[in-house]
């Protein structure tokens, strides 16, 4: 066993529908599943054990146990071969995920739980998870295309190299083609027809589309010999990136991006770009914040 994937649930439908990915993902990378359950309860001084009016089997923490359970169960029906062990922690579920996240090589969750308010797109678990995990996080969504390419948003920045190799890894694992999808915006583009070719933005046609598609060379470079059995296709898109990733998950399996771009603010741990995929893609998320990244 060469690692450890953490999934949070939480009893609700979309927790075990990231269970179920987990245990895919343990069963790819040889490594073992860790189902966990953040049991807010104690910390709050309530009850946990059954009402003296109800049930022997009633109580919070015979429920914290069975959910458990049944995302064992869900886990080793998934993926028999893996090693799976489970763990009800007492605190907040970002706190006890954002702790499992340290020793953990991937970390997976629902895009909304039992909490969710109707109209949400993803829960906030989702989100701030993947503004401060310390490994990749996998936010499962949508209706992944099981023949579908690994997408992955390229921006060219160093925050981003990260992002690259996971999604190499995961085309690989998956035996999946990976699509390096960029896109970018007219906001520099040249003024049509210049009378003076000197004119300070002034372009001869399709340069900054070529500067564009040499962008993703250049952030590809070298991954293609690490992983030479991955197909890749380069997608240089004009529009805006948000637009173009989101319209790509729709025949994808999975979305890699980068928790910050080329243009995040300082001090800003999910860029907009990446809040907008976990939002509104039509197949799983991964965010991949950058190596040394501080809260």
């Amino acid at each position: 066993m060469s690692g450890l994937v953490v999934v949070g649930v939480d009893g609700s439908a979309s927790g075990l529908a990231a269970v179920e990915a987990a245990a895919r993902e343990a069963q790819a990378r040889g490594a073992g599943l860790r189902v966990v359950h953040a049991f807010v309860w104690p910390a709050m001084h309530v009850a946990l054990g059954p009402s003296p009016l109800g049930p022997p089997e009633g109580g919070l923490q015979k429920m914290a146990d069975r959910l458990v359970a049944e995302a064992v169960e869900r886990a080793r029906a998934t993926a028999p071969e893996i090693d799976v062990s489970h763990a009800v922690v007492t605190g907040e579920p970002l706190t006890v995920l954002e702790a499992q996240s340290r020793v953990a090589e991937l970390v997976v969750v629902g895009s909304r739980g039992m909490g969710a308010f109707v109209g949400l797109l993803i829960g906030s678990t989702a989100v701030h998870l993947a503004a401060h995990g310390r490994c990749p996080v996998l936010v499962v969504r949508g209706q992944p295309s099981a023949e579908g390419p690994v997408v992955l948003g390229v921006d060219g920045s160093a925050a981003g190299e990260r992002a690259v190799d996971f999604a190499f890894a995961e085309a690989e694992l998956r035996k999946a083609p990976l699509v390096a999808l960029h896109a970018w915006t007219t906001w520099n583009a040249p003024m049509p027809a210049p009378q003076d070719a000197s004119a300070p933005y002034a372009n001869p046609p399709g340069a900054l589309a070529g500067e564009e598609e040499c962008l993703v060379s250049e952030a590809l470079a070298g991954y293609r010999e690490r992983y030479p059995d991955v197909v890749v296709e380069h997608r240089v898109v004009h529009g805006g990136t948000r637009e173009a990733l989101v319209d790509a998950s729709r025949s994808a399996q999975l979305v890699v991006v980068g928790a910050r771009g080329r243009g995040g603010f300082a001090g800003l741990l999910l860029g907009s770009v990446s809040q907008a995929v976990l939002h509104h893609a039509h197949c799983p998320v991964a965010v991949v914040r950058a190596a040394g990244a501080q809260h």
